[in-house]
């Protein structure tokens, strides 16, 4: 138990010393530029391994290519981090922007192509199976009656014809009885023709177009995911750094905050902390799982779009599900439907009677309709993106925690800037809060003593 308490603690004074040499300006000396340079080695790797790993599954059969690549980037990366700090601040920042907003619309790009790949893809498979199965009835049923016509007028033949017990040295009958019929169906079989070949066409440009998306989404959404992730924590730096960066975000009390205001109350000089009640609710002290109310209102919107999307993804799934079953339901009912039983009576001048039944079948059983549905493996993946979209939604309010202590470790002077204007901001909405509470408490005691005279 001992040595497992000392090895933690270990790689927690490891891990901060690790940070303080990757936030700080580069040093002379060898034994700390090696330090930095073994520093930004690993978060090179560590970003290279991931960039891999979206390359891997989007070229899930070349995996030579990006291996190289992610090599290249890592090398580059790790260069590029030793010599310029900026670059180590939005390197950290990126990772922490995949989990906030633009990673969220990523993943939930990343679920419309699921289900575009996998529902409405079927769900237009299945009405070509059902096309295709309207045509083949179409085509094999057509004359199909006139076949048991003419099996109908043979079999009244042989019974009708004359009675075989005449002696054969009188009389010699030979009859010959070949029926034959000429359909001219040219025009019908060209129109079956042009139908099938005009659904074939239809069925095989709704499939390159449900093909084409997500494959674009799959090799093309990876790198705009990334040009969006890299903008928007661009963006983010610059409005920390910039000109109204003492209003940007400045609502979390940091170690520094407090420190100062501690320093201003040895000078005896105003100081704030503790905040009162209501202070508490539009500043926390971070990092903490408590928000303020303006993150949670923005965690309950964070969650917002998802909520849309992942209703559009059911209805899609609601309707190849119902599709499917409407297919199917009809598929069981036209393998149960019997034959058509035809009975045939021939009565002769004597009074005899002939009888004979043939049955013809209504549906051809290769033409029934055979749907696909493939809900298992698309709910499997939509399941996991759910996960993480809430996972992230849940977490947002303090993952931008996160990169505000970010920010502010690289920036410690712009730190200061944001401190003393969100410490004056504070005095003085505690001013002008005391001076109104003293003002009313004025007014009640004047109206108190009015009411005693009268």
């Amino acid at each position: 138990m001992f040595i497992s308490v000392t090895f933690g603690t270990n790689i927690l004074v490891s891990s901060r010393n690790a940070w303080e040499i990757f936030i700080s300006e580069r040093k002379p000396g060898w034994k700390y530029q090696m330090q930095l340079f073994a520093v930004c080695s690993a978060v090179g790797f560590l970003s290279s391994f991931l960039f891999f790993l979206s390359m891997h599954f989007s070229l899930a059969h070349h995996s030579l290519g990006p291996l190289l690549i992610s090599g290249f980037i890592w090398i580059l990366l790790s260069i590029m981090l030793f010599c310029f700090k900026h670059l180590r601040c939005f390197s950290v920042l990126f990772l922490l922007s995949c989990g906030l907003k633009n990673g969220r619309d990523a993943l939930i790009t990343a679920g419309t192509g699921v289900v575009v790949a996998s529902n409405i893809q079927n769900i237009f498979h299945n009405l070509k199976v059902l096309a295709d199965s309207i045509t083949c009835h179409l085509k094999h049923e057509q004359f199909a009656l006139i076949k048991y016509y003419v099996e109908a007028i043979k079999w009244i033949y042989e019974v009708a014809k004359l009675p075989a017990e005449l002696p054969k040295d009188i009389v010699v009958l030979k009859h010959e009885f070949t029926p034959s019929y000429s359909i001219s169906d040219d025009a019908l079989k060209q129109e079956l023709n042009d139908t099938e070949q005009e659904i074939q066409r239809i069925a095989n440009q709704i499939s390159f177009m449900l093909t084409i998306l997500p494959y674009i989404g799959q090799k093309v959404l990876p790198i705009f995911g990334f040009f969006l992730v890299s903008f928007g924590t661009v963006l983010f730096i610059q409005k920390f750094v910039g000109s109204h960066s003492t209003k940007f975000k400045n609502t979390y009390i940091t170690k520094q905050f407090i420190a100062f205001d501690e320093h201003q109350k040895q000078q005896q000089r105003p100081c704030l902390l503790p905040l009162n009640r209501k202070e508490r609710q539009d500043y926390i002290i971070i990092p903490s799982f408590f928000f303020t109310r303006k993150d949670r209102k923005k965690m309950l919107y964070s969650f917002l779009p998802v909520i849309i999307h992942f209703c559009i993804w059911l209805l899609f799934a609601a309707v190849d599900s119902l599709f499917y079953l409407l297919i199917i339901s009809v598929n069981k009912y036209l393998q149960e439907v019997p034959d058509l039983d035809i009975q045939l009576s021939l009565f002769q001048n004597q009074g005899q009677q002939e009888t004979d039944s043939f049955k013809i079948p209504l549906f051809k059983h290769n033409c029934i309709p055979c749907p696909e549905l493939a809900l298992s493996t698309t709910w499997i993946q939509l399941g996991v993106i759910v996960f993480f979209l809430i996972i992230f939604g849940l977490f947002s309010g303090l993952l931008t925690q996160l990169k505000i202590l970010v920010s502010t470790s690289f920036y410690p002077d712009t730190e200061m800037k944001r401190i003393h204007y969100l410490h004056a901001k504070l005095l003085k909405k505690r001013a002008k809060l005391q001076e109104k509470t003293g003002r009313n408490m004025f007014a009640r005691t004047v109206s108190h003593e009015l009411w005693g005279k009268k």
